[in-house]
């Protein structure tokens, strides 16, 4: 399975908003963090919260931070959302596609089964599970963090 580069920046984004499930961030935050455009992320953080995944705050002091406990939110969930019009092989589209094996494929029926089994492992994976951690600072009298 390979998942969209969009799929990709929500999961990242999701797990650090999980690292500090009480603080808001800004988009530029996350975006410098992990090398992000932060265009493309404001894209998403939109879709993200337009689905129910993260609340927004605009203005002063505005960000935006998780809509529910990470404990509530499996991956199973998130990529099952972004990734719903994106079908794994084309007869897997809803109109069916124009695959020329589809009368008599066997493989279909095996693909179905293994994005099943992926999506049954991101099912009992909560976000708190993978959630990524602040960076420590640094004591600059220790010179250690």
């Amino acid at each position: 399975m390979r998942l969209t580069a969009f799929t990709d920046f929500a999961l990242r984004a999701l797990m650090r908003l999980a690292g500090e499930p009480t603080r808001s961030f800004a988009t530029h935050e996350i975006a410098s963090e992990f090398g992000i455009s932060r265009n493309h992320l404001a894209k998403v953080v939109r879709d993200l919260a337009d689905v129910g995944f993260i609340s927004t705050q605009r203005g002063a002091g505005g960000g935006f931070t998780l809509a529910r406990p990470p404990h509530l939110i499996t991956l199973g969930d998130v990529v099952r959302t972004l990734e719903a019009r994106h079908a794994l092989v084309e007869c897997f589209r809803d109109d069916g596609g124009s695959c020329v094996l589809t009368p008599r494929c066997r493989l279909k029926v095996r693909l179905a089964a293994a994005r099943e089994a992926f999506m049954r492992e991101l099912d009992a994976t909560t976000l708190a599970e993978c959630a990524y951690p602040p960076r420590s600072k640094r004591n600059p009298a220790r010179g250690a963090p």
